[in-house]
């Protein structure tokens, strides 16, 4: 089946406005996340979706693919989904534009795991690290999305029952406290649709789940359809806020990403 990523990239950024087209490691930060994902072998293409000129130039500008986009789009789902309307692919992968690190081989992973599943999408999930008991990147922290998993389709795979920000399960016997983050599941937010369920999923409308938690997979689960998760080790270090676009310049100076 040939897999295409799709890249949504959008100007404004809360934390970090201009976050796409930062450049203090010598490239626009999209464009380490375009050059990354070019190392995804099971990906036929790789193309930006963006609804503003200047991210669409910079792309354009260092040799890559993009599209420009409606701006009215709530959702990066709902963004790659018109690119894709135009892409020759079975699968379409949505990878996020601040996300340089992730490793392409488990992009690899998940789009097998979309082709081979039956699943209406795929994402990944990690183990939280052993000592995040609290605080900011835990458990208990809402920006860090749980997934709640179910029965095991291989030993690297199981199904999707809930995503939630809450700490979830809540560790009664030990009046609250963490004491085993491992066993908490971290959501990853790539996901990988066939380009039939993308465009159902783009169509249809959020539930009261999604637009309770501001979890847009959650629209999937709500509908009925299956969601597949891939087990992969760990997170990569995603770029949300002014510190962690300094620490990925300084990991790049160092030859460490």
């Amino acid at each position: 089946m040939k897999a295409a990523i799709v890249i949504p990239a959008r100007y404004a950024s809360t934390r970090l406005p201009g976050k796409p087209l930062l450049a203090e490691t010598g490239k626009p930060l999209i464009q380490h996340v375009y050059e990354n994902a070019l190392k995804v072998r099971e990906a036929a293409c790789v193309i930006v979706a963006t609804d503003d000129a200047r991210i669409f130039d910079a792309v354009t500008g260092f040799g890559g693919k993009a599209v420009m986009t409606s701006d009215a789009h709530e959702t990066g789902s709902a963004r790659i989904a018109e690119a894709a309307e135009t892409i020759d692919a079975d699968i379409i992968v949505n990878i996020q534009g601040d996300e340089p690190e992730i490793e392409p081989h488990h992009i690899d992973e998940l789009i097998n795991l979309q082709a081979t599943s039956g699943a209406f999408a795929s994402t990944l999930a990690c183990p939280f690290p052993s000592d995040a008991t609290a605080g900011p990147g835990s458990p208990e922290d809402p920006s860090a999305v749980k997934a709640l998993l179910g029965a095991a389709l291989d030993e690297n795979a199981r199904w999707a029952r809930f995503f939630t920000r809450h700490q979830a399960v809540w560790p009664r016997d030990a009046d609250g406290r963490i004491t085993r983050p491992e066993r908490y599941y971290l959501h990853i937010g790539v996901y990988a649709f066939s380009k039939a369920s993308l465009m159902a999923f783009a169509a249809a409308p959020a539930g009261a789940l999604e637009k309770g938690e501001r979890l847009e997979q959650l629209r999937i689960l709500e509908r009925g359809e299956k969601i597949a998760v891939g087990l992969i080790p760990r997170a990569s270090p995603g770029i949300d806020t002014p510190e962690d676009y300094e620490a990925f310049v300084a990991r790049v100076s160092k030859g460490a990403a």
